[in-house]
């Protein structure tokens, strides 16, 4: 009951997620032509409260060390999903289907539009919301470790509304990834090179698996 009390005080923090579900909502349930304009005005909306909630997110650099240290996480990020790639094809009854209706979702825009809003919105927004705000007010209320697993459980919880278990999976597993880099203390300039990479490398460059023709 405290902790429902410590988590229900911290307004910035209810109103942003209580923003962020809804929002996952409309942008994964509804028409599919439409879902990079929802995902891109989802990203916009939560990375501007991120934004102007936490100050010094507003001071995030990107440098030569944050382009160093991100696209060495994504490269590892990389191999972990190459291998859960295959893993979900031959483990889960869908898997193979449930993959492949992610990557039909870059045919719906051009790959230099696309890879523009991944790289400038989609992929900075997630961070600076999930890591920048929820993450980093769960650790201040509840401590750095409960403080990632809880962000980490948000973050997943958000894509269940995909019903694609395949897709919620790579979701948790992304987000505990680049929850433990943040609380290790990647800055969040190396946190968004490497989910802007990631996104731009998984969607665009080199899939983890070619999905069907």
């Amino acid at each position: 009951m405290k902790s429902l009390k410590r988590f229900a005080g911290d307004r910035v923090l209810v109103v942003g997620l209580g923003m962020a579900y809804p929002a996952f909502a409309l942008t994964f349930r509804g028409p599919k032509p439409q879902f990079w304009n929802r995902m891109t005005l989802t990203g916009l909306t939560l990375g501007s409260l991120a934004l102007a909630k936490q100050p010094e997110l507003r001071r995030t650099r990107i440098g030569p060390k944050e382009v160093a240290s991100g696209l060495a996480s994504m490269a590892a990020l990389y191999v972990i999903f190459q291998v859960g790639d295959r893993l979900a094809r031959i483990i889960l009854p869908k898997g193979a289907s449930e993959i492949d209706a992610i990557y039909d979702l870059k045919a719906e825009h051009s790959r230099a539009l696309l890879g523009a809003r991944l790289a400038l919105i989609i992929g900075p927004a997630e961070e600076l919301f999930w890591r920048g705000l929820v993450q980093s007010r769960l650790a201040k209320k509840f401590g750095k470790g409960p403080g990632y697993v809880l962000a980490t459980l948000a973050y997943g919880g958000a894509h269940l509304v995909t019903g694609n278990l395949t897709l919620i999976g790579a979701a948790s597993v992304a987000g505990a990834f680049w929850g433990g880099l943040a609380a290790a203390g990647m800055p969040m300039g190396g946190l968004i090179v490497s989910h802007s990479a990631w996104d731009a490398l998984i969607f665009l460059i080199a899939p983890t698996v070619a999905p069907k023709k």
